[in-house]
């Protein structure tokens, strides 16, 4: 096993960060969601190599909730950011099928240009990658989609970059669901929710409820050719969160039940890396790592820090809120 240590403790106005990515300047990017207080909206910012934070912006509210709720996180080719603002995860009532995916013209001051709704009335959108002039988008729930089995069905949505305005249905007729998946295990009904695009092309998504990572291929037009499950071990890897690729095509990923980071190989050996018991994060532990980051050498991992239950080595939510990592 390796060893996990403190990379960065987090400003006090963050309590729950996600996503990550890396911008034109060699910084990483974090967005962070903070579901762990109400009134506290989503921020996105940026660290440079010795885990110093400066906040780049406030992610655009949602009209009617007064918040943004941003996950997943993404650049096109021309740096505008894409953002999973995931208004129902709390699964409160009023909250859902409020989620959004957000298109952000920003400056490098943080002087935020122009907003775009790319897609409105999402349920649960969490996961963003872009490849081709296209967004593929992990939906971890559909839960209007009603099996005789009462298994849960997600899916990854597919947007064009020059789209805006989709209005979502939340049903398998919706015309840019581009793959769906099932999650078998009944102790944890929770469905698409990492995603990355593999060295080889094809785009990996995490069924994070099974543990499984499938992998999805393209037809030549560039719809689905084959899904399938690509990376299972109960024993290595209990839940999948956020997914990323080395150079070397092993893939890495956020046990996000486990309080673990798992690789997996290019032949799909799953092997658990580092793993940590129920901890502050302050400590240099995993507390409950939802998306890593290869960056400078290193794996970073954003510590969610807030889901408990049985199945969750996390008991409860502290601050500060951390980032934490490991060396390749």
């Amino acid at each position: 096993m390796r060893e996990s240590r403190l990379f960065s403790v987090l400003p006090e106005y963050i309590c729950t960060p996600d996503g990550m990515a890396i911008d034109r300047h060699g910084n990483l990017v974090l967005s962070c969601p903070n579901y762990a207080e109400d009134d506290m909206s989503g921020v996105v910012v940026r660290l440079d190599k010795e885990g110093n934070v400066t906040k780049w912006f406030d992610v655009p509210v949602h009209p009617e909730t007064g918040v943004a709720r941003n996950m997943g996180i993404a650049f096109d080719e021309e740096w505008n950011i894409y953002l999973c603002d995931n208004q129902g995860w709390s699964e409160r009532p009023e909250l859902l099928y409020k989620g959004r995916v957000l298109k952000v013209k920003v400056t490098d001051e943080g002087e935020i240009l122009e907003t775009t709704v790319v897609a409105d009335r999402m349920e649960h959108p969490n996961g963003i990658r872009i490849k081709d002039g296209y967004m593929y988008v992990t939906q971890s729930y559909l839960h209007p989609v009603k099996r005789e089995d009462g298994k849960l069905v997600s899916c990854v949505y597919r947007f064009g970059l020059d789209e805006k305005d989709i209005q979502i249905t939340n049903t398998l007729e919706d015309k840019h669901i581009f793959a769906t998946f099932v999650t078998q295990n009944p102790d944890c009904q929770y469905g698409a929710d990492g995603i990355v695009f593999g060295p080889d092309g094809a785009l990996y998504v995490g069924n994070f409820g099974d543990g499984a990572v499938y992998r999805l291929t393209f037809a030549p037009d560039g719809s689905l050719d084959e899904n399938s499950i690509f990376a299972q071990d109960s024993t290595q890897l209990q839940s999948t969160d956020g997914m990323i690729f080395d150079e070397e095509g092993n893939l890495y990923i956020a046990d996000f039940s486990a309080n673990a980071i798992a690789k997996v190989t290019p032949e799909g050996k799953v092997e658990r890396i580092a793993q940590s018991p129920d901890c502050t994060g302050v400590d240099g532990g995993l507390d409950q790592p939802g998306e890593p980051i290869v960056w400078d050498g290193r794996i970073i991992a954003s510590c969610f820090d807030l889901v408990t239950g049985p199945d969750k080595v996390n008991t409860k939510h502290e601050m500060p809120a951390t980032l934490v990592q490991i060396e390749l």
